[in-house]
């Protein structure tokens, strides 16, 4: 029996605390550690009955071990009590130096809490310090921070007695080597769960760049890596196979560049901004032969948590063939499938986008345009080559022969506060009012010359072309004859223009052109050159056939619509046409 004056009996005891002390730190997980914990109070402690309640994440206690019973092992281990019923036992009784002592006489209130128990009635002490069977004994265990780890629980004393001071200093000493080793053990056991749980995210991030690669380098469309931010923004970090074989560049080669050197010019634009904001675009990259490809760009901005954005995922697809397609697709809408020269509806597109509402000056009435359309005539000279007139400048650098605030060499006028002096810029003679952030605030004019006598007036000529005996030909030799005329007279109505001019057809025999910064005399020079060389006989299958050409010359102008202008000059052509006898018109 243990007794404060036998000092071996606390030696003993003391050994034997080391050894079952040494043994919790033996244990290699947090299960084992716990049985070492009552196992050693059964064996080292002399109790017959003790358990571990550990405390569970959501705060209430579990019994996770026991030992000394099989049969009330079996009973409450696994069991559940709830953390404010163990708060309140550790609240109630004696307090010895940290442990809980309840005496039977008080216990008897905890029977009907949810905190399993094995406790069994028995006979009254038969002297002060007996050991009642409903005595309870905890000792609970807390961190090193003060929070709770779990509770101690012991029962049945060997001697049969409750502890004394040595026996409870024993028990206290044990349940804070305890705490350390079930602390250490819950370290261990996250430090291994964190090891697996490294081991196969790295795994799975081994598998997923592997991935990544096999479908990166195996691409059949090109793919490639951009770095994004900083000076370096935009270069290629690397680039797959099929990206280096639709550039004609190797890898090695495309990590000099950035997609910036690559692009087209006209595209550098939609290249800059589906960069900064990720998503789509089609544009024109570059290869190595200088020619450029069509391909459809993705990008993917692949952004890291904590630094930002980091680089941009780029897939390129090759659209050229869809591109070509589109383009024949638009070819075939816009232009004439015989002749391949712009249809109707493109060349009233194409004179529409130099037209505004906005007249810039009062135009003459439809019929003294028509009479002024023949006025000296006989004046025409016709001694510059098309095109090939400029304004002579003066001392000033502006046009001799010109009004003041005229129109310039191509036949544009830009209004501006000069033109009219005091007033807005915007008004004009005869014109409508209109709002002065309208959308021709910036609109560079189209003007033509006030009557057919040159005054160094350049303007837009249209030239209506409508061919004389087209139709005998068509009705004497048949429809194939005839569409050779066709493409042979739009060659050679394309051959004598300029580059930038239009050569349209209208439809049946009629053809259009549009002539840029030409004056009276340029423009019926023109129309003259251009007659004389449709003239020339046309073979077509070894038969030679001639048709001639009857050409009205009429003036594009702000304040007219595409379909005034075509009216005026058609109805120019056919005052041109009538005023020479059929013999003359047809040349064939």
């Amino acid at each position: 029996m243990e007794t404060e004056s036998e000092p071996y009996v606390r030696l003993a005891t003391l050994r034997q605390l080391h050894r079952v002390v040494a043994e919790l730190n033996t244990a290699r997980s947090l299960a084992d550690t716990l049985q070492t914990v009552v196992d050693g109070i059964v064996v080292g402690l002399g109790y017959e009955l003790a358990c571990v309640n550990l405390v569970r994440p959501d705060g209430d206690l579990v019994v996770a071990a026991f030992a000394g019973d099989p049969a009330a092992e079996a009973l409450i281990t696994g069991r559940v009590g709830s953390r404010a019923s163990w708060e309140r036992r550790l609240t109630m009784g004696e307090n010895w130096d940290g442990l809980r002592f309840i005496p039977h006489t008080e216990g008897w209130v905890l029977m009907e809490d949810d905190v399993p128990q094995w406790h069994t009635d028995g006979p009254d002490p038969r002297f002060e310090d007996e050991w009642h069977p409903e005595d309870r004994l905890y000792a609970p265990m807390y961190a090193s921070g003060g929070e709770l780890l779990g509770v101690i629980s012991v029962d049945r004393p060997r001697n049969g007695r409750r502890p004394g001071a040595w026996g409870r200093e024993a028990l206290q000493m044990y349940a804070f080597q305890a705490a350390i080793a079930i602390s250490n053990a819950r370290l261990r056991a996250n430090m291994q769960r964190a090891l697996v749980r490294l081991e196969r995210e790295q795994q799975a991030l081994r598998a997923s760049e592997e991935s990544f690669r096999q479908a990166f380098e195996y691409a059949p469309s090109g793919m490639a890596i951009a770095e994004m931010g900083g000076d370096q923004h935009g270069r290629l970090l690397r680039t797959n196979d099929a990206l280096c074989r639709l550039l004609g560049r190797p890898a090695s080669v495309l990590r000099r560049y950035s997609f910036s050197d690559l692009v087209h010019p006209e595209d550098i634009g939609t290249l800059l901004r589906t960069s900064a904001e990720g998503g789509r675009a089609e544009l024109r990259l570059g290869r190595r032969d200088g020619t450029y490809v069509w391909v459809s760009l993705r990008n993917s901005v692949v952004a890291d948590a904590a630094d930002g954005p980091r680089f941009l995922l780029t897939h390129v697809e090759d659209i050229e063939e869809r591109k070509r397609h589109e383009l024949q697709l638009a070819h075939r809408a816009s232009h004439d499938s015989l002749t391949g020269l712009p249809n109707s509806a493109e060349l009233r597109a194409r004179l529409g986008a130099r037209l505004c509402r906005r007249p810039q000056s009062v135009r003459a009435s439809a019929i003294e345009a028509l009479d002024a359309a023949f006025e000296g005539r006989d004046g025409y000279d016709g001694h510059a080559a098309h095109g090939g007139h400029a304004a002579h400048a003066g001392h000033d650098g502006h046009p001799v022969g010109a009004e003041a605030g005229g129109a310039g060499e191509h036949g544009f006028q830009v209004d501006g506060p000069d033109r009219y002096p005091g007033a807005d810029p915007f008004e004009f003679p005869g014109a409508p009012p209109a709002p002065s952030d309208g959308p021709y605030d910036h609109h560079v004019h189209t003007v033509a010359p006030a009557t057919d006598i040159d005054d160094g007036t350049k303007g837009l000529a249209v030239l209506f072309c409508d061919l004389d005996g087209f139709k005998s030909i068509n009705d004497r030799f048949g429809h194939h004859t005839g569409d050779a005329v066709l493409i042979e007279v739009a060659r050679r109505l394309t051959t004598g223009v300029r580059d930038g001019d239009t050569v349209a057809r209208l439809g049946g025999d009629e053809f259009v052109v549009l002539a840029d910064g030409l004056g009276a005399a340029d423009a019926a020079d023109l129309a003259v050159r251009l007659r004389n060389a449709i003239i020339p006989p046309i073979r077509v299958d070894g038969r030679a056939v001639r048709v001639g050409a009857s050409f009205g010359i009429g003036w594009a102008g702000c304040g007219m619509s595409a379909d005034e202008v075509l009216r005026s000059a058609d109805q120019r052509m056919y005052i041109e046409k009538r005023s020479r006898s059929k013999a003359h018109r047809r040349a064939g």
